[in-house]
């Protein structure tokens, strides 16, 4: 069965799980000495005054109501539990960990609003969700999973405990477990040890694009700027084909007789290995054989393209610089 072929799996129950710099509303019912906001402090506390500290990270918002309540009886401030209500209102960033089989193994901030996003209507209300504190947005911000990962049995480490992910429906298009993270969680990709075709698409878990250093023709077209041809690189999206970007670099064109020779070379880099790659192309095998995915690689994160004139586009060149060729009959060649 394919790696990432749809099955049936259980999907982990998306509950509101606190992180240190998250903001909550607590309200006692008829009483103002606790009823107010407060932030999850970097110890993973509660802290309300004249009440011991209250743990709070990685548990849901109605289990820090429950503690809440029986601390108030605890306390002597009641003797029966009062009413009481947590809710979340604001959603902090965190930093987590990825490793294993991704294109850039680092530590990532994730979540929390930018100003410019902040939705006032939104923040006015009580409740919040974490959209940005997902396991997909870890992934992405580790560069995507690499085209080898085994998504059936994403690791997550918490607190000394242990959760498997599966996220074959991200690729797929149907329901998984996004999970939602916390500060300091340590995320691991295993890795299957081979090329899985299937994850080089476009999704929420694989590469958000590909960004690819080029160098043009030395007669280049002169509509490059047009053709989204930066100075050094250019984004394609990920799953993008050696001809595909060869394509894209403006280096098929111009008059048959002098693109039929062009040579294309992609420096690559194998994600498993690490091991460098030089691939040198003709075009014109390259239209040739444009129907065998074998001749046609895909391009990765970080690649090279180069594209070189044909022998003839370089005689007229070195013609040109040394003045054997006049302007006219240059113009006329070319």
């Amino acid at each position: 069965m394919s790696p990432v072929s749809h099955q049936v799996s259980t999907v982990l129950r998306d509950d509101e799980r606190l992180s240190p710099g998250d903001l909550v509303n607590v309200h006692v019912a008829e009483d103002e000495t606790f009823t107010g906001s407060y932030e999850v402090s970097q110890d993973g506390t509660l802290k309300l005054p004249y009440l011991k500290p209250i743990p709070a990270i990685g548990r849901s918002v109605e289990s820090v109501e429950a503690s809440l309540a029986r601390a108030l009886v605890t306390e002597d401030f009641y003797k029966e539990a009062p009413r009481v209500s947590v809710r979340l209102a604001d959603v902090a960033s965190a930093r987590v960990y990825v490793a294993g089989a991704v294109f850039d193994p680092m530590a990532v901030t994730i979540g929390g609003v930018s100003g410019d996003d902040v939705d006032t209507a939104r923040q006015a209300a009580l409740g919040a969700v974490a959209r940005g504190r997902r396991l997909s947005t870890a992934l992405q911000a580790a560069g995507g999973v690499r085209p080898d990962a085994d998504l059936s049995n994403v690791k997550i480490q918490r607190a000394g405990k242990t959760i498997s992910a599966d996220v074959r429906g991200a690729v797929l298009g149907f329901a998984y477990s996004d999970v939602l993270l916390l500060e300091g969680d340590q995320i691991y990709v295993p890795s299957r040890g081979c090329f899985q075709e299937e994850l080089m698409v476009p999704s929420s878990i694989t590469a958000p694009g590909v960004t690819v250093f080029m160098s043009n023709l030395s007669q280049p077209a002169n509509a490059n700027a047009l053709s989204a041809i930066g100075k050094d690189a250019r984004e394609l999206r990920y799953g993008t084909r050696f001809i595909q970007a060869v394509a894209g670099m403006n280096c098929i064109g111009g008059a048959r007789w002098t693109n039929a020779h062009r040579t294309a070379i992609l420096f690559t880099r194998n994600p498993m290995t690490g091991e460098s790659i030089v691939i040198e192309r003709s075009l014109e095998d390259m239209l040739q054989r444009a129907d065998r995915d074998e001749y046609d690689p895909y391009i990765m994160p970080g690649d090279a393209l180069a594209c070189y004139d044909s022998n003839l586009t370089n005689v007229i060149e070195l013609a040109k610089g040394f003045g054997t060729v006049s302007t006219s009959a240059a113009l006329l060649l070319n």
